[in-house]
C-alpha cells in the first residue's frame, strides 16, 4: 500500500499562509518573468483560467474578478516545501520525495483499519505546522495512489481510499485517461485515437499491444492500474546524474559583462547543489542563446562543454571554467535572452582521485566553501558572494509581483503593527 500526499494548489498556497486576506481570493501564480499562470488556486480555476494561459491576453479578467498576481516566488516556496516534507518524516520515515509538493508514503506496515485515521492525521497535521492544505490518497500501487489523490482533491475530507477490487474499477471507469499517471499528449492522443477514453479501458488492453505502442515503462504502468506494483517507494532520494541551472533574462543582454555575472551565479547554484549531495563534477556545460521569439532580430546559440581537470565542487573551481567556456562561445552583436551551466561526470565526493601537487589547495577550498555555505544558510543566499556574481544583476528575471522570502531574508521578515491604546 502506497500514500500520496499533495500540497493542494501549492505556490497559490505558500502565498496565503502569509498573507490571510488572499483566503476566498482567486490568486494565480506567473512563470518566469511574469509570463504564464503556472498555478491556480480553486476560486481561480472556476473563474476559467486555464493552466499556461499567457497572463498578458487575460489582463481584463484578472482585474474584472481582483485576482491576486504573484510573480514565482522560488526561494519561499523550495523553503515551504522543505518545511512540509520534514513535517511528514515526523509522522512516518517511509517517504518519498517525489516533487517539490508531493511524497509517497509506503503504507506496508501500517493495518488496513487504521489508514483513515493516519491520512487525516497527515493532513492535520502539515496544515496546523505549515499552513500548507494536503490531500491524501492512498491504494495498494503508487500510479493507483495517484488516481486515490485525484479523487482526495475533490472530497470534502480530503482523504480517499482505493482498497476493494469494486471501488477501484469505478474510480478507473470515471477517470479521462489523461489524467493517468505517466499519460502525455501524445499518448493520450494515441488512446483516444483507439478508442481508448478512461483508465479502466486502458487497463484492459493487451499487454501486448501495451508494450508495443507505449513500451517498458507503460506496460508497467497498466501493471500498476491493475494492482501489481512496479515502482517500490525510494526511500533515499539517488544522487542527481546531471544538474543544471539556467535563466530566461528579464531583459535581453548584449554587453559580456551581464552574462559573465549570470554565468557565475548559475555556476555557483550548481556547486551548491553538488555540495548538497556530496558530489563531485568532471564536466561543465555553458550554454547562451539569442531569443528565437524575436525571428526580426539576429539569432545565435552556442554551447560548449569543459572536461575539469579534476572532479570539482567548489564555487572558484566551477567559475573559473564557467568564464572561460563562456568566453569561447560569446560573439558580440546579438540580443541574449537565456544561459546556464550543466554540470555532470558525477562521481561522490570520496572517490574523487587526489591529485599530489594540489592536496593542500583542495583542501583549502573545501574549508572556505564549508565556511560560506555555513554563513549563507544562517544568514540569507549571497550573503557572502565571489565579486563577479555582482550585485546589479540586469539580468535577473523579471518579477514585478514578488511577494517577499518571508522564510529565508531577514530583510523580509513578515513583520506585525500594533495600534496604541
Amino acid at each position: 500500500m502506497f500514500a500520496l500526499a499533495d500540497c493542494n494548489n501549492f505556490y497559490a498556497s505558500c502565498e496565503r499562509v502569509f498573507n490571510p486576506k488572499l483566503q476566498g481570493r482567486p490568486v494565480v501564480v506567473l512563470s518566469n518573468n511574469d509570463g504564464c499562470i503556472v498555478a491556480r488556486s480553486n476560486e481561480a480555476k472556476q473563474l476559467g483560467i486555464r493552466m499556461g494561459e499567457p497572463a498578458f491576453k487575460i489582463k481584463d479578467l484578472l482585474q474584472q474578478h481582483k485576482v491576486a498576481v504573484f510573480s514565482s516566488n522560488y526561494a519561499l516556496y523550495a523553503d515551504m516545501s522543505e518545511r512540509v516534507m520534514q513535517t511528514l518524516r515526523q509522522l512516518t520515515p517511509f517517504l518519498e520525495v517525489y516533487s517539490i509538493d508531493e511524497a509517497f508514503i509506503d503504507l506496508r506496515r501500517f493495518a488496513p483499519h487504521t489508514l483513515p485515521d493516519f491520512a487525516g492525521r497527515v493532513r492535520q497535521t502539515v496544515g496546523q505546522w505549515t499552513g500548507i492544505p494536503v490531500s491524501v490518497g492512498m491504494a495498494p500501487t503508487k500510479t493507483l495512489a495517484k488516481v486515490a489523490n485525484f479523487y482526495a482533491k475533490k472530497s470534502p475530507d480530503g482523504v480517499y481510499l482505493l482498497l476493494c477490487p469494486a471501488d477501484i474499477e469505478n474510480a478507473l471507469q470515471q477517470l479521462p485517461v489523461a489524467e493517468v499517471w505517466g499519460i502525455g499528449r501524445q499518448y493520450e492522443k494515441l488512446l483516444y485515437k483507439n478508442g481508448v477514453e478512461t483508465a479502466l479501458q486502458l487497463r484492459q488492453l493487451p499487454d501486448g499491444w501495451i508494450q508495443q505502442q507505449l513500451g517498458i515503462v507503460g506496460l508497467r504502468l497498466v501493471h500498476e492500474l491493475r494492482g501489481i506494483s512496479c515502482l517500490p517507494a525510494q526511500l533515499f532520494t539517488p544522487p542527481k546524474k546531471g544538474i543544471c541551472t539556467s535563466r530566461s533574462f528579464g531583459h535581453g543582454v548584449t554587453e559580456p559583462a551581464p552574462l559573465q555575472e549570470a554565468v557565475a551565479n548559475f555556476a555557483v547554484r550548481c556547486a551548491e547543489k553538488l555540495r548538497r549531495q556530496q558530489s563531485c563534477a568532471n564536466l561543465l556545460t555553458v550554454f547562451i542563446h539569442s531569443n528565437p521569439f524575436k525571428p526580426h532580430l539576429p539569432q545565435y546559440s552556442n554551447s560548449i562543454t569543459l572536461q575539469l581537470p579534476a572532479a570539482a565542487q567548489h564555487n572558484a573551481d566551477l567559475i573559473q571554467q564557467a568564464l572561460w567556456g563562456l568566453q569561447k562561445i560569446y560573439r558580440p552583436g546579438f540580443v541574449y535572452k537565456k544561459a546556464g551551466v550543466y554540470v555532470s561526470g558525477i562521481v561522490p565526493q570520496s572517490g574523487v582521485q587526489g591529485n599530489l601537487f594540489g592536496q593542500k589547495s583542495r583542501e583549502r577550498q573545501t574549508q572556505l566553501s564549508k565556511a560560506i555555505d555555513a554563513l549563507n544558510q544562517r544568514m540569507g543566499r549571497d550573503t557572502v558572494r565571489y565579486a563577479i556574481q555582482g550585485y546589479e544583476r540586469v539580468w535577473k528575471l523579471r518579477q514585478e509581483q514578488l511577494s517577499p522570502r518571508y522564510t529565508t531574508c531577514w530583510n523580509e521578515l513578515l513583520t506585525i503593527g500594533g495600534h496604541n491604546p
